[in-house]
């Protein structure tokens, strides 16, 4: 299956804070907020939701597209993707500008706050599948809102199967650009929260969102998944970690081990299960492409908790 997968290219700032932030919130003074977290350590490490996608479905056997915009700083990022088996043809380089960055910090109760600067990213919409040869699956995810619609839009035009992953861009997206974005879609993904942005901002319900896509696919962060179609649902639970690192890239993780599943014809439950499994490996590292395992190891993870691993 050739895969296309789209969305940010970025450099993360992780930073730790050393307590909670809800504990520095002041509810009777939310009209006015001028807050400064002392953090205690910082990691510089490779992001974006597009590489960490692609990287994980290198990790399974696969040999994904990144189509993005990066910066003049993006040469060793490339050679770094290319050798871990990311095709980055795709990627338009914009000279005159830095790689999109996404500064993190995270709390002891794994809450985060984040700024991301978008630097090549506002390019994006420059690039187009009319361009990319034949493509059997496209990813839109989290990138610069106007490039999101246009890659919906030219997917639904060339018959492109695609996958519409809004992620943290729901915040940003209007209630307009959201609906176009769903619009054709084969497959909508997103988290709890961000599904109920989605249903604010536009109106669609659940049912109404499969009343055009095939499947709803909705992560609950530590309580699993669930996997909708019309008139049914699995729900798949999450893998317990060895240990919590960092939740930065986790929910890319979890597409990369689903479209996995899609690409070798799994069902609903396994590709949900091969998700979580993904997932729960970027947990336990730093960033959300510092991890690395062969496909003997994930499946005998996978078979440690789901049983036997039928593709």
């Amino acid at each position: 299956m050739r895969t296309v997968v789209t969305g940010s290219i970025a450099y993360d700032y992780l930073m730790s804070f050393p307590g909670k932030f809800t504990e520095h919130f002041l509810p009777e003074h939310f009209q006015r907020v001028s807050l400064s977290f002392l953090v205690d350590s910082m990691d510089k490490r490779r992001g974006g939701c597009a590489p960490n996608i692609a990287y994980t479905l290198a990790l399974l056997g696969e040999r994904p597209y990144l189509m993005g915009t990066a910066g003049q700083d993006f040469d060793e990022y490339r050679r770094w993707l290319e050798a871990a088996g990311v095709d980055t043809s795709l990627v338009g380089i914009v000279p005159d500008k830095f790689t999109a960055s996404f500064f993190c910090s995270t709390d002891e109760a794994n809450n985060q706050i984040a700024s991301f600067y978008t630097g090549a990213m506002a390019h994006a919409s420059e690039l187009s599948f009319r361009t990319a040869g034949a493509i059997d699956l496209v990813i839109i995810s989290p990138n610069d809102p106007a490039a999101m619609v246009q890659y919906a839009e030219e997917c639904r035009t060339l018959g492109i199967k695609f996958i519409f992953d809004p992620g943290q861009q729901c915040a940003r997206m209007s209630g307009q650009e959201l609906s176009d974005g769903l619009s054709g879609a084969f497959m909508v993904i997103c988290n709890d929260y961000e599904f109920e942005l989605i249903r604010q901002k536009t109106g669609k319900s659940e049912a109404d969102i499969l009343a055009g896509a095939e499947l709803l696919v909705i992560t609950k962060g530590e309580h699993g998944s669930s996997i909708h179609r019309k008139g049914a649902q699995v729900d798949v639970p999450a893998v317990t970690p060895h240990k919590i690192a960092d939740p930065t890239g986790v929910g890319d993780a979890f597409r990369g081990g689903f479209m996995k599943g899609l690409a070798s014809g799994a069902s609903d439950e396994v590709c949900g299960r091969l998700g979580s499994v993904a997932a729960t490996y970027a947990l336990e590292h730093l960033g959300g492409t510092s991890h690395s395992y062969s496909w003997r190891e994930f499946v005998q993870r996978y078979e440690e908790h789901f049983g036997k691993l039928i593709l």
